[in-house]
């Protein structure tokens, strides 16, 4: 079979992931590595088996049919408005922009375009099969959901600026996860936050700690728990309530074994971060991105799955900095 040319964009942290699992699947061929650092961009280009090029020079490669966009956030947009006017599929890491005004400014251009976002926790087995549960009225009909999402330490301060903050770095997953498994779409927002894990976070304008609910026109209610220092690993839970009994979505280890001894109990720990725990996902949603690409599939999560997970991010914010339920229309 012959294996579709894609190229990357950004050689960072989720360069690195999503340019492996590109390289690796056997539908793609990862052709080129773009980042303004050549250091950085010659060695996951050395490392994949790729070329290093300007954007102008892929983009206008027509053997390039796709590409994967894992630059920084504040460059999410116009690389994508790049790519779409190429007449590339994209798959963009989340979110599509900090900036909700400019986002709904290029929902013309990209709303219709191919366009996979990154939301990688929908493409989650164990979460997959909850939802796939909970929509077969196992729990007969939802009520409430909890989720839960705790990072094992805070990012670097100089992480913060650049990031978008916490809910829009951090919360947005738990925001479009809630959407998806809710089934209706949030009208109020409440956001209780502090900053009770690093001070440089609050020094530079942001909280670490948050707790948000989510109220739906039918009733239903999410909790999302945020933080950014578990002090045990990457916690990441979801239990679903309904009208006849409950779903969860317990955290995975590495492996299922117990040891039982007069001394206690014992299980291999929680996966350490994001990358060991969603590596399944990854790679299935870049799978999904291959049939896109190739013209088998139409995206599973788009653009205006991306403005509205930005809007409820904003109405965090907005709730926290007015110390109120925040309505949307």
């Amino acid at each position: 079979m012959e294996r579709i040319c894609v190229a990357l964009i950004g050689a960072g942290r989720m360069g690195q992931i999503h340019g492996l699992n590109a390289a690796g699947h056997p539908a793609l061929r990862l052709k080129y590595v773009v980042d303004p650092r050549p250091d950085a961009a010659q060695a996951l280009a050395c490392r994949l088996a790729a070329e290093t090029v300007s954007l102008e020079q892929a983009l206008a490669d027509p053997e390039v049919a796709g590409v994967l966009i894992c630059s920084s956030t504040d460059q999410h947009l116009g690389h994508a408005l790049a790519a779409v006017a190429a007449g590339k599929a994209v798959f963009c890491e989340k979110p599509i922009d900090l900036d909700l005004r400019k986002a709904r400014q290029a929902r013309p251009r990209l709303a219709g375009a191919r366009y996979l976002l990154g939301f990688n926790r929908r493409f989650d087995p164990h979460f997959l099969a909850l939802k796939r549960r909970l929509d077969a009225g196992e729990i007969g009909r939802l009520e409430t959901l909890h989720l839960i999402n705790h990072d094992p330490a805070a990012p670097p301060a100089g992480f913060v600026p650049t990031s978008g903050g916490l809910f829009k770095d951090f919360t947005i997953h738990d925001l479009d996860l809630a959407r998806w498994l809710l089934g209706e779409e949030p009208v109020q927002v409440f956001t209780a936050a502090s900053c009770l894990v690093d001070p440089d976070i609050g020094r530079q304008g942001d909280v670490d700690t948050a707790r948000t609910v989510l109220k739906t026109a039918s009733g239903r209610l999410c909790v999302i728990s945020n933080t950014r220092r578990s002090g045990y690993g990457y916690d990441q839970r979801i239990e679903a309530y309904g009208s006849a009994g409950m779903l969860t979505a317990a955290n995975a280890r590495p492996d299922t074994v117990q040891t039982l001894t007069e001394g206690g109990a014992f299980a291999a720990p929680i996966h350490p971060g994001f990358a060991e725990r969603y590596g399944e996902a990854y790679r299935a949603q870049i799978g999904h991105f291959a049939d896109v690409v190739g013209r088998h599939a139409t995206p599973l999560i788009g653009y205006d799955d991306g403005i509205a997970a930005l809007v409820l991010a904003e109405a965090c914010q907005a709730s926290l900095d007015a110390g109120t339920a925040i309505g949307l229309h």
